[in-house]
């Protein structure tokens, strides 16, 4: 592991590839860590990337905090990309990490090529209702995480959650800024996100596209080979700067 320090706050990162290769920094989701994205991580050194793979804050090698604002995970994306002077940098992101790509990208547009975002963790536009909400698979994905290996702070994992459950029409609105190509991931029926909501955001981003892998919330976990050949090909497709030459 790797450390920077983003205002104070400790960083652990994994860093593999070729230095010279276009970057794709690996955003995970709450109650996981930058090793989920190992497999993945893989396939995009092979294809000659540089890849970093970051623990939030609260989670894994990094510090634990006082407080978990949603902004504050954003700062820290962006002033990652800062400390390791990446421009042009692909991210990828699950849930909470595809928030803070999303967050990363209007704000520095200029540090972005381009977004996978797996399962977004969209907020509501309004008070949540008995319509489309789906208490069964919240509690279960709940139960995975207190029932896995922790290695992660339990309340950043509650705040974030508490966060990213108010409605927030400004979040919503600022989607028609985003710049990049944007890849929208759904696990479809069986996750967490409503699959609609997604599809309301993707229609909200200008020529983002969304696709489904009907698995439930943690598609890259679930199904590793579907998520990479689908994000490989949108990289391919993308307007990104050019991967190294092979001797």
């Amino acid at each position: 592991m790797r450390f920077v320090a983003i205002d104070g706050v400790r960083l652990g990162y994994r860093e593999s590839g070729d230095p010279a290769g276009p970057p794709v920094v690996l955003l995970h989701g709450t109650g996981s860590s930058a090793g989920t994205w190992d497999r993945f991580g893989a396939r995009l050194t092979a294809a000659g990337h540089r890849v970093i793979a970051v623990d939030m804050r609260g989670h894994g090698t990094s510090a634990r905090t006082r407080r978990y604002p949603l902004a504050a995970l954003g700062d820290d994306v962006l002033g990652l990309l800062e400390a390791l002077d990446l421009r042009d940098a692909v991210l990828v992101g699950h849930s909470v990490g595809a928030y803070s790509a999303l967050a990363t990208a209007l704000r520095a547009p200029e540090r972005v090529a381009a977004l996978a975002l797996e399962d977004l963790a969209a907020p509501p536009k309004v008070a949540a209702s008995g319509k489309g909400v789906r208490p069964v698979q919240v509690l279960s994905a709940v139960a995975a995480i207190l029932t896995t290996r922790r290695d992660y702070q339990l309340r950043a994992v509650g705040s974030i959650l508490r966060q990213l459950s108010r409605p927030d029409l400004q979040w919503w609105g600022r989607l028609a800024g985003v710049r990049q190509p944007t890849l929208m991931l759904s696990g479809g029926p069986s996750s967490i996100i409503p699959p609609q909501r997604l599809a309301e955001a993707t229609a909200a981003i200008p020529g983002a596209r969304m696709t489904t892998i009907p698995v439930g919330h943690r598609v890259h976990s679930l199904a590793p080979d579907r998520f990479a050949t689908e994000v490989m090909e949108f990289l391919a497709k993308a307007e990104l700067p050019s991967l190294p030459r092979r001797r």
